[in-house]
């Protein structure tokens, strides 16, 4: 089978779970993955064969896809601000708003920061890939913490990773910068939530109690306040419903100059706020 005949072949597999686009975006990482080629190359080699074990590879990760995994998920990796990370069952697959928050931060001067719930360390790699600041990471999944290392060695960056319950935690060690990306998807959104998302993600690191939807925010926020240096900034990714609310427990707590930011897809997504 051809380079051309292959892709197409694939695009035709998953189609009935993704749209054209789509399809074809994931056919074009998975054919990339199994090669090693780019676009152009495979343009310019398109009826060429492909070998043995590049067919026997691509019917396995067709297989996987088949079923709904998410393709990151079937390739192990998933890419951020430029970066390859691994990404398994333990980790959330990074997002493009999360890297619009990233890009926000790093117009900022720090020279320590951290980031709460850390998962794959998509943030504090991209964070200590981008300056010459110490960063440390917290997360309460040891398995999200064995990735995360790995992602940074891979990365070639230092970073101190702490095995930590934010929730059961009551100090932390004092930077210049918090930020963090917690669970904030209410309970009583599943049911609109594509179906590869709930079969694959983990629960820990996207969900909350429809009761209590600022739990992690409100906890952080008051350490962070604490524990920031004079002038420190905290950054938030948000649930788009909540940021009045964000920014009103944020004002209750004593923060200033809040900001909100909204996402590509116009969403109340971040929240940037000052300690004085």
């Amino acid at each position: 089978m051809t380079f051309e005949l292959a892709e197409q072949s694939l695009i035709t597999a998953i189609h009935g779970l993704y749209d054209d686009r789509e399809a074809a975006t994931i056919a074009a990482m998975v054919m990339e993955f199994v090669t090693g080629k780019s676009k152009m190359d495979r343009w310019l080699q398109k009826n060429e064969p492909l070998s043995i074990e590049n067919l026997k590879s691509l019917e396995k990760y067709s297989k996987e896809l088949l079923t709904g995994k998410p393709v990151q998920y079937v390739l192990g990796e998933a890419w951020f601000a430029g970066l390859c990370l691994q990404v398994n069952e333990h980790t959330l697959i990074p997002r493009p708003e999360t890297e619009q928050l990233v890009d926000w931060i790093l117009k900022e001067n720090f020279v320590t920061a951290l980031d709460i719930g850390t998962g794959s360390g998509c943030i504090p790699i991209a964070l200590a890939k981008n300056t010459d600041a110490k960063v440390l990471a917290i997360d309460v999944s040891e398995d999200a913490l064995l990735i995360a290392e790995e992602n940074a060695k891979d990365n070639e960056v230092e970073i101190d990773f702490i095995h930590q319950d934010i929730l059961q935690t009551n100090s932390l060690q004092k930077v210049d910068l918090i930020v963090s990306n917690p669970p904030y998807v209410l309970e009583s959104e599943k049911e609109k939530m594509q179906e590869n998302v709930l079969d694959y993600e983990p629960e820990l690191a996207l969900f909350v109690e429809d009761k209590n939807p600022l739990i992690f925010y409100k906890k952080i926020a008051s350490l962070a306040f604490n524990f920031l240096n004079e002038n420190g900034k905290l950054f938030f990714e948000i649930n788009a419903k909540f940021g009045k609310e964000t920014i009103e427990m944020l004002v209750d707590i004593g923060f200033v100059n809040i900001e909100l930011k909204k996402d590509m897809n116009d969403k109340d997504r971040m929240i940037k706020a000052i300690k004085k």
